[in-house]
């Protein structure tokens, strides 16, 4: 596992410096801003029908802790069972990056923390993330989540 994303960092990494990180003011960073905001207030208030819509069909979600994931209901319904009532995400400030990957979307890199309900006085610390967007005909989509704590 640790290869697999080693091995996705380095072809990321490879892209994103022939590309370079989009500047704040650039449309496409508001609109991935805008995406990440959409997707985890539907998170937060477990909207499971507004997440079930971002999640694109052909969903990879790599988590240190967790594994890989690739089937799309399995991991809403993870969600809604582990997570809705339970945790809240929220992003640290300034920290979104956004690169575009030309014909394919954007890929965002940032860090947020999450806040465990059930132990409200548990130490959140800040976590980096991946997200590679799909731009489709129906909107953007989650395509790919790499998700590190």
């Amino acid at each position: 596992m640790r290869t697999l994303i080693y091995i996705i960092g380095i072809c990321l990494t490879m892209t994103l410096v022939a590309h370079g990180q989009e500047p704040k003011t650039s449309e496409l960073y508001k609109t991935i801003a805008k995406m990440d905001s959409i997707y985890f207030n539907a998170y937060n208030t477990c909207d499971m029908v507004k997440q079930a819509e971002i999640y694109d069909e052909d969903l990879e979600f790599y988590h240190d802790m967790g594994g890989l994931s690739t089937n799309k209901q399995d991991i809403l319904k993870s969600i809604e069972e582990n997570i809705c009532g339970k945790v809240t995400r929220e992003l640290v400030p300034e920290s979104i990056e956004v690169y575009p990957i030309p014909g394919f979307g954007a890929l965002e890199m940032a860090k947020h923390k999450f806040h465990n309900k059930e132990e409200p006085n548990a130490e959140s610390r800040p976590s980096k993330f991946i997200v590679l967007w799909k731009e489709t005909d129906n909107g953007w989509k989650i395509s790919r989540v790499v998700s590190l704590h």
